[in-house]
Order: C-alpha cells, then sequence, then structure tokens
C-alpha cells in the first residue's frame, strides 16, 4: 500500500523530529519526495540534507504570513501531513490567555491558512493529515482544558473538511504519549519519573515509539479509502 506514495510530493509540517520526522523517513522509503517544514530554518535545513529530502522549509504555523512564504514555491502537493504544535498547558483561571489561544492557533487556525495557501495547489486524489491526541478523549486535571479542546477540534475540523474538500481526504492522528524529543523538552527532568508511573498504567506497559506512530501516518496518506476518520495509536492507552 505504501508504493501508492512513489513519487508524490508529501509536506510534512513538524517533519523535522519526533513523529514528524519518522513519518518523513518513512514517506521517502515508500518512495515519496518528502518535504519537511520546521520552525528553526538551520534545523530544518540539517535534517533535510541529512535525509536527502527533496526539500525544507522553515514556518512559524501561528504566523500566516510563514506558512504561504514557505509553500509559495511549492507547484504541487499531494499529501500535506500537519504534526506541529507546542504542548499549551495552563489552568483556564489562571493562565494567560494569549497563551492558551495558542493551542488553537498552532492547530486549528495553523490548519485553516495552509489549507488556503495551498488552494488548488493541493492534489484532489491526495490527503491531509491533522494531529490531535490522547488528551481529546482523555483529558487530566493538570491545566490541559483548553489544548483537549484543541486536539478534539482536529478531530471535528477533519471530519468536516473530509466532505468540504472532497475528493481529497481528510484524517486525524490520535496517538498516545509518545517517546519524543518534546517529551523530553515538556517534562524536563521530570521525564523518567513521569514515564515510569505512566506505563505502570498501560496495557502494554511502554510508551509507542516515534517510528510507530509515524507508520500510521503514511497508512493514512497511503490508504485511499481512509477518509473522515481519527486513527487512535496508543497501546490501548484509552482504555484504562
Amino acid at each position: 500500500m505504501s508504493s501508492n506514495l512513489q513519487d508524490r510530493t508529501i509536506v510534512i509540517f513538524g517533519g523535522t523530529s519526533g513523529i514528524g520526522l519518522a513519518a518523513a523517513r518513512q514517506a521517502q522509503a515508500a518512495g515519496a519526495r518528502v518535504i519537511v517544514v520546521g520552525f528553526n530554518a538551520a534545523g530544518a535545513e540539517r535534517v533535510a540534507a541529512e535525509n536527502a529530502f527533496a526539500g525544507w522549509r522553515a514556518a512559524d504555523v501561528t504566523r500566516p504570513e510563514t506558512i504561504a512564504a514557505a509553500l509559495v514555491d511549492i507547484p504541487h502537493v499531494d499529501h500535506l501531513v500537519l504534526l506541529a504544535g507546542t504542548f499549551v498547558a495552563g489552568r483556564v483561571l489562571d493562565a494567560e490567555v494569549d497563551y492558551l489561544r495558542r493551542a488553537f492557533d498552532e492547530r486549528i487556525w495553523a490548519a485553516v491558512h495552509t489549507l488556503r495557501a495551498l488552494g488548488d495547489r493541493l492534489s484532489r486524489d491526495g490527503s491531509v493529515t491533522f494531529i490531535s491526541g490522547a488528551l481529546a478523549d482523555r483529558p487530566s486535571a493538570q491545566g490541559t482544558a483548553v489544548l483537549a479542546a484543541a486536539s478534539a477540534a482536529m478531530e471535528a475540523l477533519a471530519r468536516g473538511l473530509a466532505l468540504e474538500l472532497a475528493p481529497v481526504r481528510v484524517n486525524t492522528l490520535s496517538p498516545g504519549t509518545t517517546d519524543t524529543p518534546l517529551l523530553a523538552r515538556t517534562l524536563g527532568a521530570h521525564r523518567d519519573a513521569y514515564v515510569a508511573a505512566l506505563t505502570e498504567k498501560l496495557p502494554q506497559r511502554r510508551l509507542g515509539t516515534a517510528d510507530e506512530v509515524g507508520a500510521a501516518v503514511v497508512f493514512l496518506t497511503s490508504n485511499g479509502l481512509m477518509n473522515g476518520e481519527t486513527l487512535h495509536v496508543d497501546g490501548g492507552a484509552r482504555l484504562v
């Protein structure tokens, strides 16, 4: 099925590390022409060179003008993957509203601006893949209400766009806690203790890997019947 990506152009926002980079490598191995988009230009250029990707761009997904600039010279996109986004955590009654708003800016509005910037350069027989996350189903009491709402909103947006953009396919990837650089940056010195406590509760007693979740991205892009779906890749975490 991954052969469906042969010679197709796939643009991956957030493709310079973690799940996005794993997906980029697997898509390239399946024959795709991969362009990765990262926040930092030097980092994106380095990752693209190290992996012999077809290209790289830099963009701040909260700034529409940088999204448009990153895409302006790409003539055609078969598959668009939007994985960029930070971990926005803060209690509704305490945190700065502008900070909390970033959860939606990095997800919902970034998707809107990216799709508008691409316009008819997005292939009609291609796909769009969003990312949500386990919080959409199981919000925590640790200041993640707004992020959970933004994650759930991505799933609803994908279902709506599967109709609005038809025949373009639109799906959402919902990973559980995954062992990526973002997890380490988010938790810092508390990472190991958090992971140890979490894995005791998980059915498989481990976190997912970037490669495992990245493979789900490739599946969503290459399977022509996947549309309007949310694919959970969490090792059964939603069950406990």
